[in-house]
């Protein structure tokens, strides 16, 4: 795997009069989503080759292509086809998506980041799928005994530690048999809305650990969230750390929703993730509809979500489109240029088809690929 965008803090070693090396200089990270909904790049070789292209002319550098939705992958998995008999989304039968994805934009030396995008989400509108078909002790269940549901996603149990080894072997397989340069986790991995977390499983663990007492009904009770968003932290050490033992250079980024919304909805405190090392890269979804709110959370962030070692790993995501909803172009200039204001070179793009839409704009804000130098290599 290559190494990407962070840099060794220069030590200066005192000996036989040796001259101080020069910092090495890497790319900050300017990268777009790449989905299969709503988009027909990933439908054809032909289509992905085409979109590679047009990305490196414009002069991003990283993509982030989904691996993992709607309960079936975009690789052939071993691990799907044993448990589901299904080995890939039945789209991209005979195929292999990530594959030329990687291929494509390693030939122009652009990052490649496998983006489990579903993560701890079993189904979308599907009463759990064929997962908690198959596995109903995986679910996440509501307060009433329901599979946990949030915006139409119907949830497992990222506390159970099967669902956790599900997940664990799906990126595992991913990092052992592919070239990528890092993978990838958003606002449900790992994740779990706060509805969740009333299996029997977790009841359970929760009175061990709290002398037999059940879990609040209140399922935003602060104490309560701060349990289930502590389980989920831990399995975020885990990831990472199984990760890099797989790979030391590949590089574990998570675009998590903007905190403390993120733990109060979904029990991710990724500011913790960042502080304790778990994670080389977050990206937060800094998705608002006008600049004084996406200030305030580039301040936020800035200010005291993350300490000021830890700054070189945030790159904020940018929403560009969603159905009918492009930001005007007055409005992305402003949102690029407070980002350089604060100090920031980069950032990522929901999503790829949004990116033709501004197709004169972008060799303006990346005139060429120049290197940014960063701060220090969190892999060290």
């Amino acid at each position: 795997m290559r190494r990407f965008f962070l840099l060794i803090i220069p030590v200066w070693f005192v000996a036989c009069a040796a001259q101080p090396q020069p910092e090495e200089e890497t790319e900050a990270v300017r990268g777009v989503w790449l989905t299969n909904v709503a988009s027909d790049v990933l439908r054809s070789n032909a289509n992905i080759e085409g979109a590679v292209e047009l990305l490196d002319s414009m002069g991003f550098n990283s993509i982030f292509v989904v691996t993992w939705n709607r309960g079936f992958t975009l690789y052939p998995s071993a691990v799907m086809d044993t448990l589901t008999g299904q080995k890939i989304d039945p789209l991209y039968l005979d195929r292999d998506p990530l594959q030329e994805v990687i291929e494509a934009a390693h030939a122009r030396n652009i990052k490649v980041f496998a983006w489990f995008e579903f993560g701890f989400a079993s189904s979308y509108r599907e009463n759990g799928g064929v997962l908690l078909n198959k596995h109903p002790e995986w679910a996440a269940r509501d307060k009433h005994g329901a599979i946990a549901e949030k915006n139409g996603f119907e949830w497992m149990n990222g506390l159970h530690p099967e669902v956790q080894n599900f997940l664990l072997s799906l990126v595992l397989e991913v990092v052992e048999n592919y070239e990528v340069d890092g993978i990838q986790g958003d606002d449900r991995l790992p994740a779990m809305p706060s509805n969740g977390g009333y299996s029997e499983f977790n009841r359970s663990l929760y009175a061990n650990e709290h002398a037999g007492a059940q879990p609040p009904d209140y399922e935003k009770d602060y104490a309560w969230v701060q349990w289930r968003a502590q389980k989920l932290s831990e399995f975020a050490k885990l990831l990472f750390q199984k990760v890099k033992a797989a790979d030391p250079d590949c590089i574990v980024s998570m675009a998590p929703s903007i905190f403390p919304w993120s733990e109060e909805n979904y029990l991710q405190d990724w500011p913790t993730w960042v502080r304790q090392g778990y994670v080389d890269l977050v990206i937060p979804q800094l998705y608002r509809y006008d600049i004084d709110a996406y200030k305030k959370l580039l301040l936020e962030i800035t200010s005291w979500q993350l300490a000021e070692e830890d700054l070189n790993k945030f790159y904020p995501g940018v929403l560009l489109q969603v159905d009918d909803y492009n930001p005007d172009q007055e409005f992305l200039e402003e949102m690029i240029r407070w980002n350089r204001e604060f100090g920031i070179e980069g950032e990522v793009f929901f999503f790829y088809e949004g990116i033709k839409k501004f197709r004169d704009f972008w060799p303006e804000i990346y005139p060429e690929r120049a290197a940014i130098p960063k701060f220090i290599d969190v892999n060290h």
